[in-house]
């Protein structure tokens, strides 16, 4: 822009300098004086006839008579001859008042002209991009508005559903996405921009309802690269780090080898495998790791990772799903302090989340060494947000029997058996503490 004005004046500077130098300069003499080329004609004419009497071409009294009329030809031409001075102009508009006008005048005018025609916005990107966003907005609130008229268009709002969440306006999208109905349910990519929606209204949470259906949209499309993506931030979420490698390796080959996309997919693997205990595997998509390099995930370089998550926090304490990854890998390291002070950060994702109760309730009774007081609390707030939570049922069975309530312990690990997967290897120790606490009852003699 400073560039485009600089031109401009510079330009409308010479113009303005041209025009006063052509009127400002001295005039030049009043031409060819008649007398002077009537004087100049007769003195040559006289030269020629001085030498033609020289070289005898003519004889005395011819020269004296040429002579004479001659000399009195050059009379009658001065004596006929009156100067008549240059006339110079005595009104208003001189020529230094018509250059000074000229300078005030052409330089306002152009600027004006620009200002009336011209489009001086263009030169100013931040404008023009606002520009764009209030005609983007233009447009959605029109949608929106077309749709109250008609608010069977499942399509128009997914649609509007769409443009809401690229605005920025989630709560809105959210309930444009209600509204879509079922079009949403057939569609992968409509399904993961809802999942996104609801994350980002979650403190960028996927754990839970967005969880499910990224699931859904991996049943319709297994290859879909999105939902292949945010399945594992879901499972990474969750602490379920094995599961959010094996989605992000199913990613990597759908991705150019080498490109940022395929190298940011890789790096999110290698932290999910140092965060749940994993060698890290080098991958043949990217660039080889350059010799003597570590082949892997050590302590210290563990230890560095969690640091600058810590340090990340700091900047940006408002990150609740920041605040859980580094509790749960604070849990993971035997950091229990840490990670209990990183779990009571998380703030209102207590409130939604039951994989985070639990988590939080674990690293309690960890440093405690009993699921009595607060770690049961937290159990039971889990299980009220998700009554067949597994991790749930299965901690509340065991804060039931070391309060010595048998029944109720067996009535809680009864009920997760019936939601784990028949192939679950927590079902055997289950039905061996279900025996414990039936044998206990019969004991005592108390429920």
């Amino acid at each position: 822009m400073t560039l485009f004005i600089g031109i401009s004046v510079l330009l409308t500077l010479l113009v303005v300098a041209w025009l006063v130098w052509s009127l400002l300069r001295t005039a030049t003499a009043d031409g060819i004086s008649s007398e002077r080329l009537n004087a100049s004609i007769h003195r040559d004419q006289l030269l020629a006839l001085e030498a033609d009497l020289a070289r005898g071409v003519i004889s005395q009294q011819d020269f004296e008579t040429t002579r004479d009329e001659l000399q009195l030809r050059l009379l009658d031409d001065t004596e006929s001859y009156e100067a008549v001075p240059r006339q110079r102009t005595t009104g208003f508009w001189s020529a230094k008042r018509t250059a000074t006008a000229i300078a005030i005048t052409l330089p306002v005018m152009a600027l004006g002209l620009y200002l009336q025609l011209g489009t001086p916005e263009a030169m100013n990107p931040a404008a023009s991009g606002h520009e764009k966003n209030e005609q983007l907005v233009q447009m959605v609130d029109s949608l929106a508005a077309r749709l109250k008229d008609n608010p069977d268009d499942s399509k128009g709002w997914a649609v509007l559903a769409r443009s809401y969440k690229a605005l920025g306006r989630f709560e809105e999208s959210r309930q444009a996405f209600e509204k879509a109905g079922d079009v949403v349910k057939t569609d992968p990519d409509l399904l993961i921009d809802h999942a996104d929606v609801l994350g980002v209204l979650a403190g960028n949470s996927l754990v839970g309802k967005p969880e499910q259906m990224i699931e859904e949209a991996l049943r319709m499309d297994p290859q879909h690269p999105m939902s292949l993506m945010m399945a594992g931030v879901a499972s990474y979420q969750g602490g379920n780090y094995p599961k959010a490698v094996t989605y992000w390796e199913q990613l990597l080959p759908l991705l150019q080898p080498g490109s940022p996309d395929a190298q940011q997919v890789q790096a999110n693997i290698d932290e999910a495998r140092a965060m749940g205990g994993q060698p890290a595997a080098a991958s043949n998509l990217l660039p080889s790791v350059p010799e003597g390099a570590a082949a892997g995930m050590t302590p210290d370089k563990i230890n560095n990772m969690v640091d600058r998550l810590a340090a990340r926090l700091k900047e940006n304490p408002d990150d609740l799903a920041g605040w859980a990854r580094l509790a749960r890998a604070y849990k993971v390291q035997n950091r229990l302090d840490e990670a209990i002070a990183a779990y009571a950060k998380t703030g209102k994702l207590l409130d939604t989340d039951p994989d985070l109760l639990t988590q939080y309730a674990d690293t309690l009774a960890m440093s405690s060494r009993s699921l009595q007081g607060k770690p049961s609390e937290l159990i039971n707030k889990a299980l009220a947000i998700s009554p067949t939570h597994p991790m749930a049922l299965m901690m509340a069975g065991q804060a039931a029997y070391q309060s010595g309530n048998f029944a109720k312990a067996i009535n809680h690990w009864q009920t997760a058996l019936t939601v784990l997967p028949v192939n679950s290897p927590d079902i055997a120790p289950i039905k061996a503490e279900i025996a414990d606490a039936k044998q206990r009852m019969g004991t005592t003699g108390k429920p």
